[in-house]
């Protein structure tokens, strides 16, 4: 069975992925979840470029938010989701495609050393708002501060292009507008939408669980190039 490599957004960490990590898991699957936060999108990029070269056979990407335009760059996978995710064309950045939404840019607080983090307070109704009060506390609690210009970074490849991809739209989302995820679903090959929030990993894992054991078993051919 193919490794499954879950890549968070910004602010998020690692642990965020624990519910849908353990999940995967008890089923027999290899589960890596690298650490961004290396300092810009070309260092995140290459973190988890590094993982997907140290396994034995193409793995099953996912990428959520910011975590989109990571493994957009990102050579090798089988499968990519992209889970309400950037995904960036030529010459594009997530902050291109569509700027943080109001709510959003209320609960950001910037930092003297140029960095950026969200406010405790309003963090919980933008990202989990539909996560149980225990849930979105514990992610909120997880949040770290973010390194600026990360979503300015532009992808030099685009494996959208060339590897099967599934489009997840969250239909709930606060932070990026569901009208926008589907105009970029447009370019993936296939589309699923969830009347969910922006975190369905936290308030649904076993909702994403079932979604990526699927697409573990499903066989996938290489798209052509686009």
């Amino acid at each position: 069975m193919p490794a499954v490599v879950l890549v968070h957004g910004l602010y998020h960490r690692p642990e965020h992925f624990d519910a849908v990590a353990e999940r995967l898991r008890t089923g027999g699957a290899e589960v890596v979840v690298p650490e961004l936060h290396r300092g810009s999108l070309p260092a995140d990029t290459a973190a988890v470029q590094a993982v997907v070269d140290s396994l034995t056979e193409p793995p099953l990407l996912l990428g959520v938010s910011y975590g989109g335009s990571v493994i957009t760059g990102v050579r090798g996978a089988g499968h990519l989701v992209h889970l309400a995710a950037f995904v960036p064309d030529t010459g594009e950045s997530a902050a291109t495609l569509g700027e943080a939404s109001p709510r959003l840019q209320d609960a950001i607080v910037v930092e003297p050393d140029g960095s950026t983090s969200l406010r405790p307070d309003r963090a919980a109704d933008v990202l989990y708002h539909d996560c149980s009060a225990p849930l979105a506390d514990r992610a909120v609690a997880l949040l770290r501060p973010q390194a600026p210009g990360c979503g300015r970074g532009v992808p030099t490849h685009h494996s959208w292009k060339d590897t099967p991809s599934t489009y997840v739209v969250c239909g709930r989302d606060r932070v990026i507008d569901p009208a926008l995820q589907r105009r970029m679903a447009a370019r993936c090959t296939e589309v699923r939408e969830w009347r969910t929030g922006h975190s369905p990993f936290v308030g649904q894992p076993d909702l994403l669980a079932d979604l990526l054991r699927e697409l573990l078993r499903e066989p996938r051919e290489p798209v052509l190039q686009r």
